[in-house]
């Protein structure tokens, strides 16, 4: 049997870690492509070139907005026409994205850096493209993750506490879906077995978000980064995405991308809607009723949503319940990393309770 895991290159976090970018930039080449995020240029661009000044020279584009094919071609563009050996994406996850899929065009390094700890798609492999309008093009599995990637967790915490919220819930999947994989047999995004060690590493990520996360949200209300906020921005980034990618995703994400199929849900970020995956999951692998509670009460706890309606689904008919579970179900999709059989009419009746 064959088993494997992947990881980023390196991984750097702390605070005020964003002035050692220049030095770290500079270990990859003499130039660099700076991809920042339309929303976060004006707080950071002179905090990023002052960085950099003196270490490498570098060429600042602002972030269009979308990850979409047009994007990565005209950076990836950029980076050849500069004669750049490195991409480094700063922001969100479509920045970040975007640098992602455009150093892999243009054969070279890939230096990502969250401002947001949302979710753990930083030290991920993986670029979702979108279409020009903001539909999901399709996911672009790159053949290797970051080669860097530096969280600076002042800049962290001073975005809302609510992205933060949300990367818990992204994280809070991790062992529940890396359990349900390797309970199952099932693959992971390499396409074999996990290791050992990315099960370990799913189950220390559970702990930690249970352990830290009120008191990680309390800081970041007060833009500090404390010590229980370091502790979760290392499980929504860092421990997170080792997880996902090397131990497998399932039921959870699946619930998410039909809930995804409803627009009222698409002013809801994305760990909001994994955090209903998580419940939803957890009633279809008929876990105890006190693991659920405890899930479900930590889920209020740290600021989730546990019931449709807070994530918009006010009214959920029999036909709305029926497109997110059709669309969590149908074949080749991840529901079917769990450990036992799931249909649609299954989605259906634990959906129901979570009215």
């Amino acid at each position: 049997m064959i088993i494997g895991a992947r990881f980023p290159g390196r991984y750097l976090q702390g605070p005020g870690i964003v002035a050692r970018l220049g030095q770290e930039l500079a270990g990859f080449g003499a130039k660099a492509i700076i991809v920042l995020d339309r929303g976060v240029h004006d707080l950071l661009a002179e905090t990023i070139r002052a960085a950099c000044d003196g270490h490498l020279a570098i060429e600042l584009i602002r972030h269009g907005g979308e990850c979409s094919n047009d994007e990565i071609a005209s950076v990836a563009a950029a980076a050849r026409a500069s004669g750049a050996r490195v991409v480094l994406g700063a922001g969100g996850g479509k920045a970040l994205d975007t640098a992602k899929a455009a150093a892999h065009e243009a054969g070279i390094a890939c230096v990502v850096m969250p401002t947001i700890a949302a979710s753990d798609a930083p030290c991920s492999a993986l670029a979702v493209v979108y279409k020009p309008n903001g539909s999901v093009d399709h996911d672009h599995f790159l053949p290797r993750n970051p080669d860097l990637v530096i969280v600076d967790t002042e800049i962290v915490a001073r975005a809302p506490a609510r992205f933060l919220a949300a990367g818990i819930g992204d994280a809070l999947a991790t062992w529940y879906e890396a359990e349900a994989c390797r309970r199952s047999g099932a693959l992971n995004c390499l396409g074999v077995r996990g290791v050992p060690l990315a099960y370990e590493i799913a189950r220390i990520c559970r702990d930690t978000v249970f352990e830290f996360g009120v008191a990680a949200l309390a800081e970041c209300d007060a833009k500090v980064p404390g010590p229980a906020f370091e502790r979760i921005v290392e499980a929504n980034i860092l421990l997170s995405g080792l997880g996902f990618e090397s131990g497998g995703v399932a039921g959870a994400h699946a619930i998410h991308h039909g809930l995804s199929e409803l627009d009222e849900v698409h002013h809801h970020l994305h760990g909001e809607k994994v955090a209903i995956g998580v419940l939803a999951e957890l009633k279809l692998q008929g876990v105890p009723e006190e693991e659920y509670v405890r899930v479900r009460d930590f889920c209020a706890a740290v600021r989730l949503p546990t019931r449709l309606r807070d994530i918009g689904i006010v009214d959920a008919t029999e036909a709305k319940l029926r497109i997110i579970a059709e669309r969590a179900c149908r074949p080749g999709e991840i529901m079917h990393n769990e450990a036992m059989p799931v249909t649609a009419e299954m989605v259906v009746r634990v959906l129901r309770e979570l009215v």
